[in-house]
Parts: C-alpha cells; structure tokens; sequence
C-alpha cells in the first residue's frame, strides 16, 4: 500500500536445556554423596505433614564438612509451612555462619503412594540455594532421590533456574 512503512520484525528463539547426571542406584554416587542422600532419607522421618501426607528431607554438606539437615513443616495456614530445602539452608547458615555450601540432597516419600521419581526444588527453594551460590561464589550441587529409583545429580541450581533473578539485577 502507497505510504505504508513496515517494519521487518526479527524474532530469535532461544532454546535452554537441563544438565544433569543420572545414576540407577545410590552405590553409583561418590562415598560423600550417598552417605549425603541417606541423611536426607532419614530428614524425611521429621517431618511434619499432616495436611499433604508428602514428607520431604534434606541434607547439606558445608564446607567444614559438617552435615545439617531439615524436612517440611506445614502449617495449616497454607502457605506458612517451610520447605525441607530451607528449613536446612536456615539452620545451616544459622549454626555455622560465614560457612559454605558444598551440596544439598532431596529425598521425598509419600504416605499412601510411592514417589518413585527424583523431587525438585520448588521455585523458591530454588531461588534460596541460588542466593547461597552467590553468597559463597561457588555452585551447590544437588542430589535428588524419591523413595527409591534413579537419582540425580546436578552441578549447580542455574540448571533447575536458568532465567534466574539475582542480586545482580538489583545493581543500578
């Protein structure tokens, strides 16, 4: 049409994809790392959830090479309850502050069912373990598990988070 400008409209599309190491057993991960998820395992025992009957429980290797773990606790004001994941980061940096993060191990178990696929860290889990990362300036490696089957094993939470916010986006 006579006096139309158009605009051409470039578009890319970007495609992210998810790494991670898959194991069938917990003897396939290092000695650290499966002594990690058995005390995650054993977090799930604490929990309390009466209202969802999931209990989740995590553990976190620091850098002294202790170990702090933690499990769900709902509140029957949903949401109020503190996942597993912070319920340990919190205590860990609680108890032992200005200590780094190696990992973190998820282990879940239902009552009435068996979850028998890896569980990963809800978003603001996710959004936790990453400021952790930035805290310390070095990746927390993550290890899922259900009550049974594979598990995961996964550099750093960038890879459950990739279009992340950070304090990075806080600089003016």
């Amino acid at each position: 049409m006579p006096g139309r400008n158009f605009q051409r409209v470039v578009m890319k599309e970007t495609k992210q994809t998810v790494s991670f190491t898959e194991f069938d057993n917990a003897a396939e991960l290092p000695a650290e790392l499966r002594e990690l998820l058995q005390k995650a395992k054993s977090a799930v025992a604490n929990a309390y959830a009466p209202y969802s009957q999931f209990r989740v429980g995590a553990a976190v290797l620091l850098e002294n090479g202790e170990v702090v773990t933690g499990s769900n606790q709902e509140n029957a004001s949903s949401p109020a309850g503190i996942c597993a994941e912070r319920v340990a980061l919190s205590a860990a940096s609680s108890m032992n502050p200005g200590v780094g993060i190696r990992s973190i191990a998820i282990s879940a178990k239902a009552d009435g069912y068996e979850v028998a696929e890896p569980v990963a860290p809800c978003g603001i889990c996710r959004q936790t373990i990453l400021e952790y990362e930035y805290r310390f300036g070095k990746n927390i490696e993550i290890v899922l598990q259900g009550d049974r089957g594979k598990i995961l094993r996964i550099a750093t939470v960038k890879e459950l988070l990739p279009l992340n916010f950070s304090r990075d986006n806080l600089k003016r």
